[in-house]
């Protein structure tokens, strides 16, 4: 069974479109290593929760929209050599180094998931 990577983060409204373009370029290379699929979206219809909820969880700001994303591979094991490889690619750290990034990636969160049901 596959095994994902998830993300979710704020993006200034304004920066939808660089981010996109980052992320277009980003899972190209992801892709090229041997990821299955990248996904990238942004909300449409999310809404801030009692408790918790993906507004709250990245401290959304009334300028900024959520994005979810996930990476698809066959493996922990072939993710975790993707991502070695990725990391490693000169082309990765032109794209996303800290001058570059069109959000703040201190109200980033991640993980890796063992699907459970795939249908």
């Amino acid at each position: 069974m596959a095994y994902v990577d998830g993300f979710v983060l704020p993006v200034p409204g304004a920066n939808v479109e660089a981010y996109r373009k980052i992320a277009r370029k980003a899972g190209k290379i992801w892709l090229e290593f041997g990821a299955l699929q990248y996904v990238e979206c942004v909300a449409d219809d999310v809404q801030p929760g009692k408790l918790t909820s993906f507004p709250q969880a990245v401290k959304l700001k009334p300028d900024e929209v959520v994005v979810f994303s996930w990476i698809v591979y066959r493996s922990r094991a072939q993710r975790d050599k993707v991502n070695r490889q990725v990391m490693a690619d000169p082309r990765i750290g032109a794209l996303m180094g800290p001058d570059n990034m069109p959000f703040d990636g201190k109200r980033m969160f991640w993980g890796g998931f063992k699907p459970i049901v795939q249908l």
